[in-house]
């Protein structure tokens, strides 16, 4: 059992790395480097000391507003960081606090970047899916080169998949999808099934509900498919395991 202090070590660094997601959400789409310059008031341009840059405190502290202008921040960039403290927390609650952390960890950043890039832009980027599928080749190649072979099917498995729903409902998804699917692969291996399937569920769910709030016509909006990927994504990695030797011993064995 993983101890309370590894925990909440790992949640502080899920929150410190929310705050950097923050700004890899913000600027990416925009075509600005996420190094420099500083962090800005996007209202007054000041630019943010590190005290008023604290993960999740130093909102509080503002009372969610620009020390210098007093502009609100949007909820949304504690929100991203209490996100990924809790899943953070949660992967090596379940997890435990080993070498795979290598792995487990820069996939759900990078599954919560892409959620909210994909909310609020309608894209999956290139420049986060590739590097992603990068290192989890390598990554694996480091905790567990046996897994190469059944990791590099499962993301094969699943771009197909998905590119076979693609195809078929291009409304529905995109490219983007398409290679997001097949890198989760690539990390959760035989366990992206029930993931992927989470996903669709999920999907599906959103979309009648959207439906049902809003008529007939809302048939034809497009919703971002990413943020529910993402929380498969998460699905996979906390109970990906669990699940599908469930299915094998209740289904095949």
């Amino acid at each position: 059992m993983t101890s309370a202090p590894a925990i909440a070590l790992v949640a502080v660094l899920g929150g410190v790395l929310g705050s950097f997601l923050n700004v890899v959400a913000w600027r990416l789409p925009r075509g600005e480097s996420i190094v420099h310059p500083r962090s800005r008031c996007p209202q007054c341009e000041t630019q943010i000391a590190w005290y008023d840059n604290l993960p999740l405190v130093s909102w509080l502290l503002l009372r969610g507003r620009c020390r210098h202008c007093g502009a609100r921040i949007p909820l949304r960039y504690p929100a991203l960081e209490l996100l990924t403290a809790a899943v953070f927390a949660a992967i090596v609650a379940v997890r435990g606090f080993d070498d795979d952390l290598l792995l487990y960890l820069p996939f759900a950043a990078m599954l919560i970047a892409v959620a909210a890039i994909d909310l609020e832009h309608r894209i999956v980027p290139n420049r986060i899916v590739a590097p992603a599928a990068v290192w989890g080749l390598a990554a694996a190649a480091i905790v567990a080169p046996a897994s190469l072979p059944g990791l590099l099917i499962a993301g094969a498995a699943a771009f197909l998949g998905l590119l076979v729903a693609a195809l078929a409902y291009p409304a529905g998804m995109g490219m983007g999808d398409v290679k997001l699917a097949g890198v989760m692969g690539l990390y959760l291996g035989a366990a992206v099934a029930p993931a992927l399937l989470a996903a669709f569920s999920l999907g599906a769910f959103a979309g009648l509900a959207i439906i049902a709030h809003q008529g007939a016509a809302a048939r034809k909006q497009g919703v971002p498919f990413a943020p529910f990927l993402a929380l498969g994504g998460v699905l996979g990695l906390l109970a990906g395991p669990q699940l599908v030797e469930l299915y094998a011993s209740n289904f095949i064995s």
